[in-house]
């Protein structure tokens, strides 16, 4: 073997120069687009303000309007993002704390929002349609502070799983924190999943189903955890019921002080039902609107089953994704879902487009909407599933009471074999 000519030393070297001086100048371009995540936590404040600002009492639904009319222009305006961080990279942006103050800051804007809006039923100044209103502005605020907790809640630091914990609580969601991590990265994009949807499964037949069964997953997971130990579930130490009393004292001490407030004459005429239904109103919106999310993440994709019984390992096929760069932002990359479930602690900032994952003809929160119209849903989505199994349509995850039906409609795009 001939050694090397001191020609080819030097292009070699220049060649390395080259390229130390291309990822030295790499830079996240989204690095300070990262702030405008925050524009959710400040909902109530920003519907208040109009409000304040107008005397029209309909920006106080100012939440839909955000996440619903104006993310998704802004994402087709925008497009796609197609910004990867280079390997060498990863560990550097994994280290950076600034992401991390990204979403600890949603915190007390989100609870700084609610604490406002509590104050505004109370002082019955909001007509009942403006009180909704604000609930559902509120539930956003909550729903989408849900993808914070999920963000947080699988990070291996202690103090960043609580803060998780305590942002479910707004939505008496944290059972959300066990069947997220220890039941749905299992059994993702499988019959056994409830936050698995399934092609011929509209979101509302998807939304009761869903709910009760990640809430059913999470009590037995933990009952399972302490049987393991040889203990009794019902302590304080189990996740789920922790959570809930996390939930109970919330909501009781906003009321609680509440009371205190017209006792001593802050607030005339309150009553606790001036308030606790939209309480309950924002709660349920904000997880449900968690669950439209869930609903998008993994429609009609299935891993198959192997001949020991076990499913095979998930792949960046078994998620849907999208790399819009608005909704992306909003997100902190949840819409990179193939990249989160192979990489489940991975940091936001982090994740990457990957080949192979399935695409969404739009961001979430465009899709969303479409999923909240089932014909559209069906028009739009079921011949992207039907696609990406070219054309088996057996080969995906089927709502069992629409299985005949759904067969009978694109069974005949099942593609014969030939010799």
């Amino acid at each position: 073997m001939s050694a090397p000519t001191q020609g080819s030393a030097i292009e070699a070297s220049d060649s390395d120069a080259a390229d130390a001086a291309s990822l030295e100048r790499w830079r996240d371009r989204k690095r300070y687009l990262w702030l405008l995540s925050l524009i959710p936590s400040a909902a109530t404040f920003i519907a208040w303000g109009l409000v304040t600002a107008t005397g029209w009492g309909g920006f106080w639904w100012a939440g839909l309007a955000i996440v619903f009319v104006i993310i998704p222009i802004i994402d087709v305006l925008l497009g796609e993002d197609g910004q990867n961080p280079p390997d060498e990279f990863i560990e550097e942006l994994e280290n950076d704390k600034y992401y991390r103050w990204c979403t600890y800051l949603y915190i007390p804007l989100q609870y700084g929002g609610l604490l406002a809006a509590v104050y505004l039923w109370a002082s019955g100044s909001l007509s009942v349609v403006e009180s909704i209103g604000l609930a559902t502005t509120v539930g956003v605020t909550a729903g989408i502070g849900i993808n914070t907790a999920h963000e947080l809640g699988h990070k291996k630091q202690e103090n960043e799983r609580w803060l998780s914990r305590v942002v479910l609580a707004q939505t008496f969601y944290g059972h959300f924190y066990i069947e997220h991590n220890r039941g749905h990265h299992v059994r993702v994009a499988t019959p056994e999943d409830p936050a698995s949807s399934r092609i011929g499964e509209s979101f509302y037949r998807f939304w009761p189903r869903t709910v009760a069964g990640s809430l059913k997953s999470a009590w037995e997971i933990e009952k399972a955890r302490f049987a393991r130990l040889g203990k009794s579930h019902w302590t304080v130490k189990n996740d789920v019921l922790n959570a809930w009393l996390m939930s109970v004292a919330l909501f009781g001490s906003l009321l609680a002080g509440l009371q205190v407030l017209s006792f001593a004459g802050a607030l005339e005429n309150y009553s606790v039902w001036n308030v606790l239904p939209y309480l309950v109103v924002q709660a349920v919106f904000g997880f449900s609107l968690l669950e439209a999310v869930n609903y998008l993440e993994h429609y009609g994709l299935r891993r198959k089953k192997l001949p020991s019984g076990r499913y095979e390992r998930c792949t960046p096929e078994h998620s849907w994704n999208s790399d819009r760069i608005c909704t992306n932002i909003f997100l902190y990359h949840l819409q990179r879902h193939s990249d989160h479930h192979a990489n489940p602690t991975r940091r936001y900032q982090t994740l990457r487009s990957m080949e192979g994952a399935p695409q969404l003809p739009a961001g979430y929160a465009t899709m969303i909407v479409v999923a909240l119209i089932p014909p559209l849903w069906r028009k739009v989505m079921d011949k992207r599933v039907v696609a990406h199994y070219n054309g088996d349509i057996t080969q995906a995850n089927i709502e069992p009471g629409k299985r005949d039906k759904v067969l009978a409609k694109y069974g005949d795009a099942v593609p014969t074999t030939t010799v």
